[in-house]
């Protein structure tokens, strides 16, 4: 299993007092010695993205923007964002992290990957940052797997809704874009009855759930939602935004989950490809203990290893949502 990251990552600074911090990195860093997994471990140093790659998600011209105000020494780029004089690099690096893992499982490397970067990519739409987002990761690594002819399936589990992977993909047959996340929230996109346009309806599944969901309803929900899309796309590949936000600590969300959630949830999604084509790229999460918790509860489920270290969730809402979307799916045909 490889294990990627970068010190450059550390020289982003968001902004004073921001949740999008150099610790969170360290948190995880220490996740992946806590996973007791550490034998399983490949160290792999990313490659920043070539720009033409890159390009294939995100205009030319706002990435000279980002870059120019990165190399001036930093300033705000929207309200939630602020960028420093090493988040250019940054940025690169976190883009080309999954391109880079992703060459070196397609020379067979390796079983998986998990890439520990920031900034973090899935609110970053085609033409502007939005929530702590410059470049958006898991969409550059998509594209380039959909170029070379790649089924791909993004899960994305963080408490926010990826509205910036959805709008890359929206309307793209090639990727199916699955969201689970709290609603109401921060962006404010991601309702259950948007399911794409175009060429790309039906390959966006969203999953609004509530305030205090639990993870008993985050596994029926892939169960009789996910699961079934999933074995219909028939994906080749598999990439996770793994965002530990919905973890019942954060400060900045209302979900219920733990760590051990977040392990049942990689799990089921493992056997959705083969070994060799899974990628799981670090999004959000803002308690450092739960993502060192967190962290290593997904490592241990990449190695095929029980890493318990809180027991799964159950109660709460959850369940309405989910037969909603059950019922709107039911409708669709693709």
């Amino acid at each position: 299993m490889l294990f990627s990251t970068h010190p450059k990552y550390l020289e982003h600074i968001a902004g004073r007092n921001h949740p999008e911090r150099p610790e969170r990195l360290n948190a995880v860093i220490a996740g992946s010695q806590l996973a007791e997994v550490a034998d399983a471990l490949t160290l792999l140093e990313p490659v920043a993205a070539p720009l033409e790659i890159v390009e294939r998600v995100h205009p030319a011209a706002y990435l000279a923007h980002l870059k120019l105000v990165s190399e001036s020494g930093g300033g705000r780029l929207d309200p939630d964002a602020l960028v420093s004089s090493g988040s250019w690099d940054a940025a690169l690096l976190a883009a080309g992290a999954g391109l880079t893992a992703i060459e070196a499982m397609q020379r067979g490397e390796a079983d998986a990957a998990f890439c520990a970067v920031r900034p973090p990519g899935h609110h970053a739409t085609r033409n502007e940052s939005m929530g702590f987002c410059l470049i958006s990761n898991v969409a550059v690594a998509a594209m380039a797997l959909a170029d070379q002819g790649e089924r791909v399936m993004i899960l994305d589990y963080d408490a926010h809704h990826g509205n910036g992977t959805e709008a890359v993909f929206v309307g793209d047959p090639r990727v199916l874009f699955v969201s689970l996340h709290q609603w109401p929230l921060y962006p404010g996109t991601g309702a259950a009855r948007d399911v794409g346009v175009g060429d790309g309806y039906g390959y966006t599944m969203n999953i609004p759930m509530p305030p205090g969901s639990t993870g008993e309803h985050y596994e029926r929900a892939f169960d009789e939602l996910v699961a079934p899309r999933a074995a219909a796309f028939a994906p080749t590949w598999l990439i996770i935004s793994a965002g530990f936000d919905g973890h019942r600590d954060d400060p900045i969300t209302d979900l219920g989950l733990s760590s051990g959630d977040f392990a049942l949830l990689t799990q089921r999604a493992l056997t959705l490809v083969p070994v060799g084509r899974r990628l799981v790229m670090l999004e959000g999460g803002y308690d450092l203990d739960a993502l060192r918790l967190c962290t290593a509860s997904v490592l241990g489920a990449l190695a095929g290893r029980d890493v318990q270290l809180e027991a799964p969730t159950s109660g709460g809402p959850g369940a309405h949502n989910v037969a909603g979307c059950v019922d709107i799916w039911a409708k669709i045909s693709v």
